[in-house]
This record gives C-alpha cells, structure tokens and sequence, in this order.
C-alpha cells in the first residue's frame, strides 16, 4: 500500500505526450562533429550496455549524448519509435551520438509489465524489443483500453506492483510477444516477478519527475539539456543537428 501513496502523485502529473515542463533550457548550437570509427568488426548500433537508469546504445564517449525518457504503451512515443528508430540509428552508427532509453510509467499499471519484459533478455535486444513494440503497439492500445483493461485498472488498485503486472500481461500478452522473439517463457515469467527491477525503474522515474522536470513521454535530452515541448523524429532531428550531429 504504501507505494501506491508514493506513486498516485506521480500518475496524477504525467501524461503521454506532455514533454520536459522544467525551463532547463535547450540543446544549443554547435559546429558539426567528426564521425568517430566503431570498434572493429562492429557498428555502434551493437554496442549496446546497461547504465545506472536505462539503456544505451553507440559510442559511450560519445559528443552528443541522447537521453529519451519513453512509455511503451504511449501512443506519442509509439508515433516517435516507429518513425525515429532507423533514422536515430543511423546517426548512432557514425559515432557521433548515443542514445539512452530509460523507462517512464505514464499509464501506470499497464506500462510494468512491457517495461520488465522490454529488458529481460539484457542490452542485446533490448532497442529491437523496444521498436517491436512501437511496431505492434496498436492491438495492445486496444486491449489497455477495453472493458477488460478497466476491470483489471480496478481490481489491481491497491495491490502490489509485480501482482499488477501480471494481470495486465495477462490481457495485454507481452510474455508471449517476447517468446516469439527469442525470450524463453521461464526466463519472461522471473523478469514479470523481479521486484527489484521494477523498484529501480520507479525510483529513475521518480527522480525525472522531481529532479528534471520530466512530465511526460517522450522527453528528450541532449547533453542533459532537457529538448523543451518536442515530443516528435520532426522535432527532435533539428535539436541534434543544432547539437551538431
């Protein structure tokens, strides 16, 4: 019970699409930055590694580093992934810039379980889970919305996170979208069980919100700059090259 005081003002504040609200400033213009060669035998879209609060793909020394706080089951940032993904990686693979992915739960319950599944098989797949997800995201928006997704929206309040996960990953079926993709069920069920991922995910979540000004997804930062109300590839691709990207 406790969490779920923690959380309520939280869910009340952000919303899918809101963008960063703090006056953090924007990216900033800068001259055009040099490609950096990847290691050898590899693109920088194959480095991918865990940080402290997400997921980053490309060169880890990177001169423009891309932060994107996102939800899987926002339609905003669905719109984003499926247009931004290719695009992104490709500025990705010339070294010049990474990008960071770290979870925001802006629907609440309905986000948990996609988010511990979305990183259950680790750094490998996790950007192709990710635009999977935006890819296929339309039949999960439906089934969150139904009457069945409001049932289950009642009958989880109040109980505990991880139990809240399953039951929406029993109406929504990540588990079975990322066994199709190469992530064993037994492996897919500890991930939907594993208390202290979620924990972490919520306390990174709780610092954007805070601490940074994040409001609602997507939020982009450059260079820990907060990209004022872009929540779009349209709006965003300027910024990096502004950056110098």
């Amino acid at each position: 019970m406790r969490f779920w005081i923690a959380l309520a003002p939280l869910m009340i504040l952000a919303g899918c699409g809101g963008g960063g609200a703090a006056n953090n400033g924007s990216a900033t213009g800068g001259a055009p930055v040099a490609n950096v060669p990847p290691p050898a035998g590899q693109q920088w879209t194959d480095v991918v590694v865990a940080t402290k609060d997400g997921f980053r793909m490309g060169n880890p020394n990177a001169p423009i580093k891309l932060v994107e706080y996102g939800s899987r089951t926002c339609p905003v940032c669905g719109q984003f992934g499926r247009e931004g993904t290719k695009p992104l990686e490709a500025l990705v693979k010339t070294g010049k810039l990474s990008w960071e992915f770290r979870e925001f739960f802006v629907h609440g319950q309905p986000d948990f379980a996609p988010a511990l599944l979305g990183r259950c098989g680790g750094p490998g797949p996790f950007f192709g889970l990710l635009e999977q997800m935006y890819v296929e995201q339309a039949p999960f928006e439906e089934k969150m919305s139904s009457p069945e997704g409001q049932a289950i929206f009642q009958r989880m309040q109040g109980q505990q996170p991880i139990e809240a996960a399953k039951a929406w990953d029993g109406l929504m079926g990540y588990t079975e979208f990322v066994k199709q993709r190469g992530i064993p069920e037994d492996k897919a069920r500890a991930c939907l069980s594993d208390q202290a991922a979620f924990d972490h995910m919520l306390q990174v979540m709780t610092d954007a919100q805070n601490n940074k000004g994040v409001s609602g997804t997507p939020t982009f930062f450059i260079n820990d700059r907060i990209v004022e109300g872009v929540s779009s590839w349209s709006g965003l691709e300027p910024a990096l090259k502004a950056a110098g990207a």
